[in-house]
């Protein structure tokens, strides 16, 4: 069992793979016109306009929740450890690829949240078809 994960460790964590991850994130930057840069004023008034919703949860609340499911505590410890082998510039490298990655993680949440939507549909329209049923 220790080879083959130490197999697969070797695959996940190839460069190939890790600059295909990379060309992916640039492509999706590319195809979403930067919206980090190009959206950004928005998103900034956004955050702090915004009213809550029926919910209870104001702009910057859901804000704080995504970004601590993104960000997580791991990556505090991670940063202090980039420093402290790589020195200042592996802030540099954690801020582009961080750019890279946003543009990423809007088009997945983009997919995640139209595909939410379609089953919401498709299951509104069974529930339908069986209530007209009975």
């Amino acid at each position: 069992m220790e080879a083959f994960v130490s197999w697969l460790n070797g695959i996940l964590w190839s460069n190939p793979v890790i600059y295909i991850i990379l060309g992916i994130g640039l492509l999706f930057s590319i195809l979403t016109r930067f919206l980090q840069v190009r959206l950004l004023k928005d998103m900034v008034k956004l955050m702090f306009t915004g009213r809550s919703s029926d919910a209870g949860v104001s702009s910057f609340q859901a804000l704080s929740i995504a970004l601590s499911g993104r960000i997580g505590t791991g990556n505090i410890a991670g940063t202090a450890t980039a420093i402290a082998m790589g020195g200042p510039g592996a802030v540099f490298w954690m801020w582009t690829i961080a750019f890279i990655g946003a543009g990423s993680a809007f088009v997945e949440s983009t997919l995640a949240r139209s595909t939410k939507l379609s089953k919401m549909v498709s299951t509104e329209a069974v529930l339908l078809t069986t209530l007209k049923k009975v």
